[in-house]
C-alpha cells in the first residue's frame, strides 16, 4: 500500500482529497493518530474550503521554483504537497490521483492513498474493522474500484461481499 517505505513515518504530507473523504466518514482524527506530524500546504487548505483542525500544520515549499518548474504535471493542491514533501525529510505523502502518485514515484517520493491509511490505522490498532469504514466511503463520491475495495480489505483480513 505504500510505494516505499521511509525511514520515519512520524510525518505525513496530505493531499485533499484524504481530508475530503476522511471528514465525509467522520475519520479525520485517524491521521492524528496514526502520525505525530500532519502536514499540509494552504494550496490545499483553501481547496479543502473549511478550517483544518489545529493539528494540522500548514506549510509551503521553501523552494518556489521548484514548486513553479513541476506545476503542469498535476493539480496545485498537489504538486505544493509534492514541493513540500521534499523540504521535509522521510515524510509519507497522501495521493489518490493517478498522476500526482506517477510524479513522486518519478521523483522517488514514499507515498500512499487514503485507503492505505486505513490500513496503517487498523494495523496500528486504532479502528477494529475496515469494513464500517469502506461502507461509509463507497456512499460518497470517492472514485475508486471495487477491486481495490476488495484488495485492502483482503489485506487485512477482512471479507468482501
Amino acid at each position: 500500500m505504500i510505494s516505499k517505505s521511509p525511514s520515519n513515518t512520524d510525518a505525513v504530507v496530505s493531499d485533499t482529497s484524504c481530508f475530503i473523504l476522511f471528514e465525509k466518514i467522520g475519520a479525520l482524527g485517524l491521521l492524528r493518530q496514526c502520525f505525530r506530524n500532519v502536514y499540509t500546504t494552504q494550496t490545499v487548505a483553501d481547496e479543502f474550503g473549511i478550517p483544518l483542525p489545529q493539528w494540522v500544520e500548514i506549510r509551503n515549499a521553501i523552494d518556489q521554483t521548484y514548486l513553479l518548474s513541476l506545476m503542469n504535471l498535476a493539480d496545485p493542491g498537489e504538486i505544493s504537497v509534492i514541493a513540500l514533501a521534499k523540504d521535509i525529510p522521510d515524510c509519507l505523502l497522501i495521493l489518490d490521483d493517478g498522476k500526482a502518485r506517477k510524479l513522486a514515484r518519478s521523483l522517488d517520493l514514499a507515498f500512499t492513498g487514503t485507503l492505505g491509511i486505513l490500513v496503517r490505522a487498523k494495523a496500528m490498532g486504532f479502528v477494529p474493522s475496515l469494513r464500517p469504514l469502506i461502507d461509509k466511503i463507497r456512499l460518497t463520491d470517492f472514485r475508486t474500484s471495487e477491486d481495490l475495495y476488495r484488495k485492502v480489505l483482503t489485506s487485512v483480513n477482512e471479507t468482501y461481499e
